[in-house]
């Protein structure tokens, strides 16, 4: 099963301690001795080394000063803002309005050319017709951004949605057959994009699998992913926004992708489960 979001930053943090103490001890001092360089009460150099604690950049330019390793504090400190931009909250992300949040992932979208994403909540933006689109992002203005921009949203998602049909580029979506009947929107709305969803399969470039609801199956439902390549995945949770890009831990959801795959049907099993999720909304 793919980390936790919590359990993906606080690696990401225990790789940084775990540099610092190495520094430390190629240094041949101990903690205390770190501490009395630094004058710091030792627990703090104790804190930092487990993880307890997350160093400021100041610390960790301290650290390698009383190191003679100074050398290493801008890599040092360019790791630590990459662990603080992990998780990013989606107030914090969405203060600027709901369009800068959707023109900041495109430059992402468009160096992919494999992509794979899994939603056990929703449809994914690139295949979402315009009113869903726009109940989704109304839904989520309403509740937690101060600046109504849905309109220029919709529309800079919408935009985004060309990439589908450019050339060298494949999209592969799995969605849990719930998905198809979540109600977003209301029963029209639903309706015209579950319509959308069986013309956007019939692209060259994507793939739609569905998850048949049922108990016969080994991997449950997990949170929503979305995986660039083999570089980067994006998990959305409800509090917020993580980016994981450590190579063992994209390789987790890339195999949690692949085996929620095995669990899918597609071409005409899934249109027929479209179907009659649109007979069940109607």
């Amino acid at each position: 099963m793919p980390p936790s979001a919590s359990s993906s930053v606080q690696q990401a943090r225990r790789v940084l301690a775990d540099r610092l103490a190495e520094i430390r001890r190629d240094a041949g001092l101990s903690g205390r001795d770190l501490a009395a360089a630094t004058g710091w009460y030792a627990s703090k150099v104790s804190r930092i080394e487990h993880a307890r604690t997350a160093p400021s950049a100041d610390d960790i330019r301290a650290w390698c000063s009383a190191c003679s390793a100074d050398d290493q504090a801008p890599a040092l400190v360019a790791s630590l803002r990459a662990v603080e931009g992990m998780f990013v909250e989606w107030r914090r992300m969405e203060r600027a309005g709901l369009r800068h949040a959707q023109v900041a992932v495109r430059p992402l979208f468009e160096r992919t050319t494999r992509f794979r994403a899994y939603s056990s909540w929703f449809i994914p933006g690139l295949i979402q017709g315009r009113t869903y689109t726009e109940a989704v992002l109304r839904a989520v203005q309403r509740r937690r951004v101060e600046v109504d921009d849905v309109a220029a949203a919709v529309d800079a998602r919408m935009e985004r949605q060309q990439l589908l049909h450019q050339p060298g580029k494949t999209w592969a979506f799995l969605l849990e057959e719930s998905v198809l009947r979540s109600g977003i929107g209301g029963a029209e709305v639903m309706v015209g994009q579950l319509g959308h969803l069986i013309t956007v399969s019939a692209l060259p470039s994507v793939s739609v699998g569905v998850i048949p609801a049922g108990p016969d199956r080994t991997r449950m439902p997990v949170e929503g992913f979305w995986v660039f390549d083999s570089a980067q995945v994006n998990v959305e949770l409800v509090s917020g926004y993580l980016t994981i890009t450590q190579p063992p831990e994209v390789a987790q959801y890339v195999e949690a992708y692949a085996e929620l795959a095995r669990h899918a049907v597609y071409g005409t099993e899934a249109r027929a489960l479209i179907v009659k999720a649109i007979d069940a909304v109607r």
